[in-house]
């Protein structure tokens, strides 16, 4: 009945991983790889939820 409260999960999802890209892109322009390669693997993490996400819409 309140659905329209609800928050769109894929969203969420969205914002997290483009916030995830913009950090891993900073510490790439810092020098700082290592944590470049962690913040890559969990925006990939991020992205593989969002693409089951959309799979299971349609």
């Amino acid at each position: 009945m309140l659905g329209f409260l609800k928050g769109d999960p894929k969203k969420k999802l969205q914002k997290e991983y483009e916030a995830k890209l913009a950090k891993a892109l900073d510490a790439q322009r810092n020098g700082d790889l290592r944590t470049h390669g962690t913040l890559m693997e969990e925006a990939e993490k991020i992205y593989a939820e969002i693409q089951q996400l959309s799979s299971q819409e349609k």
